[in-house]
């Protein structure tokens, strides 16, 4: 089904809008001092429509930018636009429609981006899925590796070239510290064979960390420094993602489970750290947690794991050369 893109208006102009507002004032983790004012700049909010992405969302429209968030469900989607809105008194929130397990709306969502922006300035690659039974997406992947991991990789390689034309592009991937129990099976990627959720799940964050740290290697080989990407570590955070697609024993386990996890807003921290802060500038090739970097797992800094998870990827897209959008943007 080819994919439905509604844009809201954003001809209304920015009132009376405090540049750090008071819920972002009271956090310790996060500083007033650390931010700069994003009036003008264009970010990109995978999953935006609820959770850490909303709470991402909201905090990047309440620092003045222009903020389009991705989503599948159009009532949940306008539902979030308006409510970012009201609460940011910021009128440039828009949402596209987009199903992140398919290639090809992944395709047209970021052919349409591209149409309303030449520059993007953060993406922040959020939207992550969980399935206790092997689902395949019509591309023939299994669906937490192709939303959770192919989804970053599609996205920003499509979106490379009007990311190359800000001056601070920040890439942001929202992994987890399940990585740690994690490992690619690239002999089975789709664990056809012995299927478990929580394997899958842990294979397709460890993938984030690669790809994160593979592609900062290839951006500083070309010798492009104005684009960054760091990976995320939320923590355990009460959202709903193990309440979907789960057997009923799996959706017990995570109610209990959350009950010690954080807020989403406080999960967000690290991703609003990230996008908005001045000291956060060229930082790149990281795994942070609490708006820290901190070391992620021994398999993670497998090179040869991630060129080859790399080489997959491309294949699995059927991307030639993941920097040909540079190379349209005479970049390379």
């Amino acid at each position: 089904m080819d994919s439905l893109y509604i844009k809201q208006s954003n001809s209304d102009q920015l009132k009376d809008r405090p540049i750090i507002p008071l819920r972002y004032k009271k956090s310790t983790l996060i500083s007033p001092k650390f931010f700069e004012f994003m009036e003008g700049k264009n970010c990109i909010v995978t999953g935006g429509n609820s959770g850490i992405g909303f709470e991402t969302a909201l905090a990047l429209a309440n620092f003045g930018a222009n903020v389009t968030i991705l989503s599948r469900n159009q009532e949940k989607a306008e539902a979030s636009v308006k409510s970012i809105k009201a609460k940011s008194q910021n009128n440039n929130v828009d949402y596209i429609l987009v199903d992140l397990s398919s290639q090809i709306s992944l395709k047209d969502a970021s052919n349409y981006i591209l149409k309303e922006y030449d520059k993007i300035d953060i993406l922040v690659n959020n939207a992550g899925a969980w399935f206790s039974k092997l689902e395949l997406t019509d591309d023939g992947v299994e669906r937490q590796l192709a939303v959770n991991h192919l989804a970053y990789f599609l996205l920003t390689h499509e979106l490379l070239g009007a990311l190359h034309n800000s001056d601070d592009a920040r890439i942001i991937c929202v992994g987890s510290d399940s990585h740690f129990h994690g490992k690619i099976h690239f002999e089975d990627l789709s664990l056809g064979k012995k299927y478990n959720g929580l394997k899958a799940y842990a294979q397709s964050k460890l993938a984030n960390a690669l790809f994160v740290y593979e592609l900062n290697r290839q951006l500083k080989s070309r010798g492009i420094h104005n684009i960054s990407i760091n990976c995320v570590q939320p923590g355990l955070v009460k959202t709903d993602i193990g309440l979907k697609h789960s057997i009923s024993l799996h959706g017990i386990i995570w109610r209990l489970r959350r009950m010690g996890g954080v807020s989403p807003a406080k999960g967000a921290e690290t991703s609003i750290y990230l996008a908005s802060a001045d000291e956060a500038k060229s930082q790149s090739g990281k795994y942070w947690d609490k708006c820290k970097p901190k070391p992620s797992s021994k398999r993670s800094y497998n090179t040869e794991d991630a060129i080859k998870l790399w080489n997959i990827s491309k294949d699995l897209c059927g991307i030639d050369d993941y920097f040909s959008p540079l190379i349209k943007e005479n970049h390379l």
